[in-house]
């Protein structure tokens, strides 16, 4: 259950706005996650006849529940994936990559079956201490008749109790490029003008580019093997303290909005 700013037609006019860019955005940002807009688009899973789908992973996965480790191919974080069913309303999943554990989470179907408690340790993508968290998603639509109680269609509704190192991100603007670094190893520096930038630390995304919309609004596009795969616009508020991020993920096709607070 898983980046500034500025434009003008006149020179006179740009250059300052340089400035109040650099101001406005340099620093380091924690998003407050009570402000989060979750996707609207449901995860789907279904547990039947020993066979676990996640039907809405990018690519599907399909592996048996056996408790075994099961190869899958096409995910950057991941290259297999076990699924243990612990009892008729809990599973654990283990993602591991060139045999190593990158990724641990137990989901719990409450009794009534409308909403999955679940808690996660996730170091697929970084390179420091692993991301930790728990949270809720929302019953939609049922499962097939017979199978566990996790299948069926689940919207994320709450995330909390995550790690430090998942909600921060820092940002620098030096002349016309702008430089972000991330607690869990991510970082890049590139051109506010749309051209590409090699993307650091996160096997998942390998280019980025970044290119001012506004004086306040910059959209950054992150690209896998020169594939568009998420655009996030990213604006900052009139008094500088709040830094709105609004993303579309292109592979999943949906769509998320948080706050971060200026630190």
């Amino acid at each position: 259950m898983r980046k500034l700013i500025l434009a003008g037609s006149l020179l006179a006019l740009f250059l300052p706005a340089v400035a109040v860019a650099q101001s406005s955005l340099d620093g380091t940002w924690k998003v407050d996650l009570k402000t989060a807009q979750f996707p609207a688009k449901p995860d789907v899973f279904v547990l039947q006849a020993g066979m676990y789908q996640c039907k809405t992973c990018v690519p599907p996965i399909e592996v048996k529940a056996d408790g075994e480790d099961h190869k899958v191919t096409g995910h950057p974080y991941f290259d297999t994936v076990r699924i243990k069913i612990l009892d008729d309303n809990t599973i654990e999943e283990t993602d591991k990559k060139g045999g190593k554990t990158v990724t641990v989470s137990k989901s719990t179907v409450s009794v009534d079956g409308k909403t999955i408690a679940f808690e996660f340790t996730d170091s697929s993508n970084t390179n420091a201490a692993p991301v930790t968290g728990k949270g809720t998603a929302t019953r939609v639509a049922a499962g097939p008749a017979g199978s566990h109680a996790i299948s069926g269609s689940w919207r994320t509704s709450k995330i909390e109790n995550i790690s430090e190192n998942a909600v921060k991100v820092t940002f620098k603007v030096e002349g016309d490029s702008l430089t972000m670094t991330s607690p869990t190893g991510q970082s890049y520096t590139a051109k506010l003008d749309g051209t590409d930038a090699p993307y650091k630390g996160d096997p998942g995304v390998t280019s980025v580019s970044v290119k001012r919309i506004d004086a306040n609004t910059v959209e950054e596009t992150d690209k896998r093997d020169g594939k568009p795969i998420n655009v996030t616009r990213m604006t900052v508020s009139a008094d500088g303290r709040t830094l709105t991020f609004a993303s579309h993920d292109l592979l999943a096709e949906t769509t998320a909005k948080f706050t971060a607070m200026k630190q």
